[in-house]
């Protein structure tokens, strides 16, 4: 990573501000500034995240918003109502308050001496989140967004329901949640007042994974700022990014397909990371990219974007399915538009005596009822660029599924969006999951996972609707994997896996079911792309940015992962301990306020193999922030179990100022499964 120290702009830093709103509520924001945008107005760029720009986020902000400001822009970080030093409450994500403060956010910075009037606002997952749904309620000030790791449909791809199922890492999430939640307003910014409004927060906070095991249909609450509900909502240019490694992939080929605003997308092989600190590696120079964009859309310079092509995608070739790799090898390919012509879907019958092959084999059922510990080689469903998140060596899993598979390949085959497979299937049960996954076969029968997709089957025609299976009866169902960038190569084979479940990732069905498969009618579609001139040409630059916050670390992230099956008891257990953050940052000191934090967090999954009723999770959880004469802490406990017509879900929470106990909080629901 490049650091750079000299910019054209003397960059001016304000460490804490109020935005007053027409309801009284002060919000908490922090800006870069050209030092002489009081006389010479600039444009703004606006992130407004819950995570504190005192001290949560200050490691990434600092170097990213300072490199904005040095290139002649207003870079303002904004914590939401209810979070940081923010007055007022925090009751959901993306609530309608949310997006209309967001507006009220960029009218009040349109109108400061400072900036010139345009405004764009970007950032990542929440804040990738909700630029787009901000920008969808068309606040006049707003002129372009840069959306990173976000999603236009938030029931179809984001961290509580996949396919129909529900996500384990609801719960993990709905934890973090409680912590992050659980954090006072800083004493040294808000003042007076500060413990009572901590004690207030804590006292509203809702039970967060409970809220959103509630909504197991694509209802009301999810299509609330899903801006696929009408994409001409939004009418501003918009840029996004996302990486094979993250988990809101899918939603950048349905934007560019549907957006009918100037648009392009880059995804690259990352995590859940901005890319300049890209892992998988190869990471780019992002900054410089959104400068570029910014520099289009907000000064009106002639630079080209928009003839730029609006898809880059990184497509990754076959490596060792290990874990803990952080290199992604591949090469950077392009396409003019999206849908892109250079792209053919191409099929392979899924056949009775395990080929898949271009020929469709005699018709005949194939039985499958998984082991339900099957899925624990998936890795974690959203990388994060930790440690040991990766898929591991898919032959694990596959020895307990269907797995049909081509002969040798003659050629290389590249894809490039989303595979499909098109099945037919029955189930014995009238709750049912199927658990899909497209491997890269090297020769030495190492398995690469490429793509994968889990799908409630009553979840069928409609999330929205859905309906019981008939025991026996043949439906033909097709299954929409993650979009993906893969070259196969010579000599390596594809191989289609097929489970009945897929566990640790989604919880099971209320009942083991057995799955017939219809051998030599059901079909895997693929995305071939063909070749072009120009691939493998790299068009980004080296990453760079500013300056780093000054931070001492304390100590380093600690991140364990394990897979076991206990034979006495009969389970298999799945166990994630983790100290340091959720992205492995190690317990940090920010110099410049004097404040550490550190985040430890333990989960434990186990599951009989024949008993979809003894699923069980528990997490444990406990959160720092201290400096001299302030130690804040939070510890946070919970679990979630289920009968075949019930979810339990319980939770405690308990907040620690200076080792004394300041609220404590506890949950337990019953939540009634609806066709889940």
């Amino acid at each position: 990573m490049n650091i750079v120290t000299r910019f054209s702009n003397s960059v001016r830093r304000v460490e804490h501000f109020w935005i007053t709103l027409k309801d009284g509520v002060r919000l908490s924001a922090r800006m870069w500034l050209p030092e002489d945008a009081e006389s010479n107005p600039v444009p703004a760029i606006l992130e407004y995240i819950p995570y504190r720009k005192r001290d949560g986020t200050r490691g990434r902000d600092e170097p990213m918003h300072h490199y904005f400001a040095g290139h002649g822009y207003a870079a303002i970080r904004v914590d939401l109502r209810g979070t940081g030093e923010s007055d007022g409450l925090l009751d959901d994500e993306y609530t309608q308050q949310e997006l209309d403060d967001g507006c009220e956010v960029i009218d009040w910075i349109a109108s400061q001496d400072w900036c010139d009037g345009n405004v764009g606002m970007m950032g990542k997952s929440w804040g990738g989140f909700n630029c787009l749904q901000v920008a969808a309620l068309r606040p006049p000030a707003l002129k372009a967004v840069l959306s990173v790791c976000s999603t236009d449909d938030r029931y179809a791809d984001d961290i509580h329901w996949m396919g129909g199922c529900l996500l384990n890492d609801n719960l993990w999430w709905g934890a973090i949640m409680l912590a992050y939640q659980a954090r006072p307003a800083d004493p040294e910014l808000f003042g007076e007042g500060w413990r009572e409004n901590w004690k207030q927060r804590l006292q509203h906070m809702p039970f967060w994974p409970a809220l959103w095991l509630k909504q197991q249909r694509r209802g009301a609450y999810w299509k609330h700022g899903s801006i696929c509900e009408d994409y001409a909502d939004v009418q501003v240019p918009v840029f996004l990014i996302g990486g094979w490694a993250d988990a809101y992939t899918n939603a950048i080929p349905r934007m560019l397909e549907h957006l009918k605003v100037p648009r392009k997308a880059v995804i690259g092989p990352w995590a859940h990371v901005y890319p300049q600190d890209g892992t998988p590696t190869p990471a780019i120079g992002f900054l410089q990219e959104a400068v570029k964009w910014w520099d289009r859309w907000l000064k009106n310079e002639a630079n080209g974007v928009e003839r730029e092509p609006m898809l880059r995608a990184w497509v990754e070739d076959w490596t060792p399915p290990v874990g803990t790799r952080t290199q992604s090898p591949g090469r950077w390919v392009a396409e003019e538009s999206w849908p892109s012509a250079n792209i053919a879907q191409k099929a392979w019958y899924l056949n009775a005596d395990g080929c898949l092959s271009t020929g469709a084999g005699a018709v005949r059922d194939l039985n499958i009822q998984s082991p339900l510990q099957v899925g624990q080689a998936g890795g974690e469903w959203m990388g994060a660029g930790c440690p040991g998140e990766r898929p591991t060596d898919q032959r694990v899993d596959d020895a307990l599924s269907l797995t049909f598979d081509t002969p040798p390949l003659p050629s290389p085959l590249e894809i490039l969006g989303a595979p499909e497979l098109d099945l037919w299937i029955a189930s014995d049960k009238p709750i049912a999951q199927v658990g899909v996954r497209l491997i890269d076969l090297a020769p030495d029968g190492a398995a690469l996972r490429v793509s994968y997709q889990v799908l409630n089957l009553t979840h069928r025609d409609s999330h929205a609707e859905p309906t019981p299976l008939e025991p026996g009866k043949r439906y033909r169902v097709k299954v929409k994997l993650n979009d993906c960038g893969h070259r196969f190569a010579l000599g390596h084979r594809i191989r289609v896996s097929i489970s009945s479940g897929y566990w640790p990732m989604v919880w099971p069905a209320p009942e083991w079911a057995t799955l017939k498969i219809g051998a030599g009618e059901s079909r895997l579609l693929l995305p071939v792309r063909g070749a072009r001139p120009d691939d493998s040409k790299n068009p980004f630059a080296a990453p760079e940015t500013a300056p780093p916050a000054p931070a001492t670390k304390l100590s380093d992230g600690r991140v364990e992962r394990l897979s076991a099956y206990d034979a006495v008891n009969d389970r298999a257990i799945y166990i994630t301990d983790a100290d340091g953050g959720v992205f492995g940052e190690g317990m940090v000191r920010f110099d410049e306020i004097g404040t550490s934090q550190d985040h430890q967090l333990k989960r434990q999954l186990t599951i009989s193999p024949s008993d979809p009723g003894s699923a069980a999770y528990a997490l444990t959880e406990r959160y720092f922030l201290k400096r001299e004469g302030w130690d804040i802490r939070a510890d946070i406990t919970c679990g979630m179990s289920s009968t075949k017509d019930t979810f339990t879900i319980w939770g405690v929470l308990e907040a620690f100022e200076n080792g004394q106990s300041v609220v404590k909080r506890e949950w337990r629901e019953d939540v009634p499964r609806d066709l889940v």
